[in-house]
């Protein structure tokens, strides 16, 4: 689940079925909404110009999309994905569908990235939020892939903003992600507040939100 390949084979797969269709892991956009929409209005009375999101290992999801469209903040939406056929099939649905911002000073880009690789595409303190919907719950399935959600979680603190968030959608039950999200980030350059709530449950399966936010205030 932590090679390139794998994805390009699954978006291929899907992509050749005819017409596109979003593929969604765990739940759409509307299931969350609630979780981001009103992070970016409190962070918006201390903000100028757009939010700049990163929607981390987007496959074909909605999710990034709908934040462009659904935003009354302007914000710049960025989805990256390690698979070229799911960011050209993205780039593709989208231009034909038109999408339109609520806010016209809103952007969307797609972007082929490896997000082991964060530092090298964003800048220090340069993000407001980045969203794994699913990512990190692939990558946790393999020994190697465990090892690189690790590095993704210490990137996301360094490209984050003071007052930034990273947000995990997740189904592992908190008594296991609290414990090794609170131990990558002691590993981290920047301390971290780690925290959660519960999504709610849908087709028998229980959801959480981890929010995971740099401290500016030093290693004790």
């Amino acid at each position: 689940m932590d090679k390139k390949a794998t994805w390009d084979r699954f978006y291929t797969e899907n992509g050749s079925k005819g017409q596109f269709k979003n593929f969604e892991w765990f739940f759409g956009f509307q299931s969350v909404k609630d979780f981001i929409l009103p992070v970016l209005l409190t962070m918006s009375h201390s903000h100028s110009g757009p939010f700049n999101i990163l929607d981390m290992g987007c496959g074909t999801s909605a999710l990034g999309p709908s934040i462009y469209r659904a935003s009354p903040c302007a914000v710049k939406v960025t989805c990256a994905d390690i698979s070229p056929v799911a960011v050209k099939l993205m780039e593709k649905h989208t231009n034909s569908a038109s999408v339109q911002p609520c806010n016209p000073s809103s952007a969307l880009a797609f972007l082929e990235l490896d997000c082991t690789q964060l530092r090298g595409r964003f800048g220090t303190r340069s993000l407001d939020m980045i969203l794994d919907k699913g990512t990190t719950d692939a990558l946790v399935r393999s020994k190697e892939g465990q090892v690189k959600a690790g590095q993704i979680v210490r990137q996301c603190l360094e490209v984050l903003k003071p007052s930034g968030v990273l947000l995990q959608f997740s189904d592992e039950d908190p008594d296991a992600r609290l414990v090794w999200l609170e131990r990558e980030v002691r590993g981290a350059e920047l301390t971290a507040d780690v925290g959660v709530q519960e999504v709610g449950e849908l087709r028998g399966v229980s959801y959480f939100c981890y929010q995971i936010s740099p401290c500016t205030s030093p290693h004790s």
